[in-house]
């Protein structure tokens, strides 16, 4: 009911003939950051998980190299996950305890784990195309991402910045008009296998090969300045809400172990996709935000995310997105 009454009043508010901004909670616009300019960011994704509190914690470095083209590396630490394969990933997941559950085709959850540094994702963005006019512009730029992650997924669904090493590309259309902003971003994950050992409750050696799924995402990113309602300087704070939809579509993954856990380990079977942590999916959530940006330079995000359309196995719901974000202009021209 909550949910639905926010969504009602976020409606209304847009219909309103007024403006937005374009510096969105979730997805980057097609801007990119002034030449010279430095950004640095911290934010957390966090859902509880049974009784389990997960946390994604990041660090992000950026910096506009011109004024077309900018780059960011970010660093991560959660406790979402172990660091090896868990020993029944293929058919069914431990409980809290660690035992087996017994029931096959069950996902994990609620086990607890160690904060890990999972890597380090870097990312480009360039944009080719900047059309302005008076309080509006349409611009579109074109991103590359590649990612090291040191953790080993046990879910087909890729994600570059926490979960899976391997590149990405996209599109990213944006158009502002006055005080709103809407901005479609289309893209895809190519993630890289996994061969390695996994290892049963009783330590034994299982050589394994887990490839997972591609993945296609998408994003529709809508955004509406409250305040103020007109610029006397670039002091006033803004407050700005937002609407953003996050999908993805991706497919199944595939999983070849040995048999036998004894050496010679030679006799590799394909298993047969039965966990739905495994199988092909897709899903939109809809995440609702509110954004704080003091003096041009520190910008405050906060967002929920709950699904719209099925759901992910990478998180649970609601998920909290807390971030901060700072901007250096090393020449002073350069505002938000």
């Amino acid at each position: 009911m909550a949910r639905s009454i926010f969504f009602i009043l976020f409606a209304i508010t847009l219909s309103l003939n007024a403006g937005a901004q374009e510096l969105f909670n979730l997805y980057q616009p097609a801007s990119v950051l002034p030449k010279g300019v430095m950004g640095m960011r911290v934010y957390d994704l966090a859902y509880k998980e049974v009784d389990q509190y997960r946390n994604i914690l990041a660090y992000k470095l950026m910096y506009g190299l011109t004024s077309k083209l900018s780059i960011s590396a970010t660093a991560v630490v959660s406790n979402y996950h172990q660091k090896d394969l868990p020993f029944d990933f293929i058919t069914h997941n431990h409980s809290v305890s660690g035992a087996p559950t017994g029931n096959e085709n069950t996902v994990q959850k609620g086990i607890a784990y160690p904060y890990i540094f999972d890597g380090i994702d870097l990312y480009a963005q360039y944009k080719f195309l900047n059309l302005d006019a008076e309080n509006k512009h349409f611009r579109m730029s074109a991103y590359g991402e590649a990612s090291y992650i040191n953790i080993q997924s046990h879910l087909t669904e890729p994600i570059l910045e926490d979960h899976n090493t391997g590149i990405g590309a996209g599109i990213i259309t944006t158009y502002l008009i006055k005080h709103y902003a809407v901005s479609f971003t289309g893209g895809f994950i190519l993630p890289k296998e996994f061969n390695g050992n996994t290892y049963d409750q009783y330590r034994g050696v299982y050589p394994t090969i887990l490839k997972y799924g591609n993945a296609v995402t998408y994003d529709l990113s809508l955004g509406y300045l409250l305040f103020p309602r007109h610029y006397t300087n670039y002091n006033e704070t803004n407050w700005n809400i937002y609407m953003e939809f996050t999908g993805k579509t991706y497919g199944a993954a595939n999983v070849q172990q040995v048999e036998s856990p004894n050496p010679p380990y030679n006799n590799y079977i394909t298993f047969p996709n039965t966990n739905p942590a495994l199988q092909a999916g897709s899903y939109i959530e809809i995440n609702p935000g509110i954004q704080c940006i003091v003096k041009s330079d520190v910008r405050i995000d906060f967002s929920v995310g709950f699904p719209l359309v099925n759901q992910s196995y990478l998180h649970q719901y609601p998920l909290y997105l807390i971030g901060v974000q700072k901007y250096f202009y090393f020449n002073k021209k350069h505002v938000l």
